[in-house]
């Protein structure tokens, strides 16, 4: 198990695709798709089989509302209501899918009413903010995977819903729970299946939101679709919460 306490994590060589930008990778394997959609292992530790196709998962925009020195967290959700969601999110090796020790993976995302820390009032609801709320990331563990506990984000004018991403590597883990420096490998965005939002938008605090919902096939981000845009595999109900997963590779 990753020691969070470490305070230096070691480099990685950044995959540089198309125009000189880093890259990330998503992992496909033959079998995989005969697995059932519904579940997705996390518990492997060993590498993925040789014959695994890696191909190459879409850089997307960071967007306007990303803050520096995001805290080292498991749990992002402060006091924010909604439907829990668990982020289990794994970073491979683009050549030979396995696991990776030790890449930080932030995310950060609107709250259910559209809201982002740090920038309150921007979706036209008024609530405190405390400038950190839904915001964070965990380094991998020795299975590459990294495990974030949030609740289901809301949506906001003109955008699907939709959680951002970044990987680093090489970071400086601070005494304030924060890190700094290090080599950011991929900025990307996660979505989520139209059928699941559907649901979660009729529950409150959900229902509450005054701004009209942009269904993923009008989101301009998103574009083709799919996991090489981001879209996770989702399980669960409103009631019971849900887990949302996604494999990320790096060239190491």
């Amino acid at each position: 198990m990753t020691d969070n306490n470490s305070p230096h994590v070691r480099r990685r060589t950044v995959l540089i695709g198309t125009g000189a930008t880093a890259a990330a990778l998503t992992v496909t394997a033959a079998a995989a798709s005969q697995d059932s959609a519904a579940e997705v292992r996390t518990d492997r530790t060993e590498p993925v089989a040789a014959a695994a196709v890696c191909t190459l998962t879409k850089e997307l925009t960071e967007g306007p509302y990303y803050l520096d020195g995001a805290l080292v967290r498991a749990d992002i959700r402060e006091d924010k209501p909604g439907i829990k969601l668990d982020l289990v999110l794994t970073v491979v090796d683009d050549s030979t899918c396995a696991p990776l020790n030790e890449a930080l993976v932030e995310v950060w995302h609107c709250d259910a009413l559209g809201e982002y820390s740090g920038f309150v009032g921007n979706n036209g609801h008024s609530e405190p903010d405390n400038g950190k709320f839904l915001r964070g990331g965990v380094l991998t563990g020795s299975d590459g995977v990294a495990r974030i506990t949030t609740v289901y984000p809301g949506w906001y004018q003109g955008r699907a819903i939709h959680i951002h991403i970044k990987v680093h590597t090489d970071v400086t883990l601070t005494s304030d729970g924060s890190f700094t420096g290090g080599q950011t490998l991929h900025t990307g965005q996660l979505f989520i299946n139209e059928t699941i939002t559907t649901a979660v938008a009729a529950v409150s605090p959900y229902s509450t939101n005054t701004v009209r919902r942009v269904p993923l096939s009008q989101d301009g981000i998103y574009g083709n679709g799919g996991a090489a845009a981001g879209l996770m595999t989702v399980t669960g109900s409103t009631s019971a919460g849900y887990t949302g997963s996604l494999t990320l590779g790096i060239d190491e």
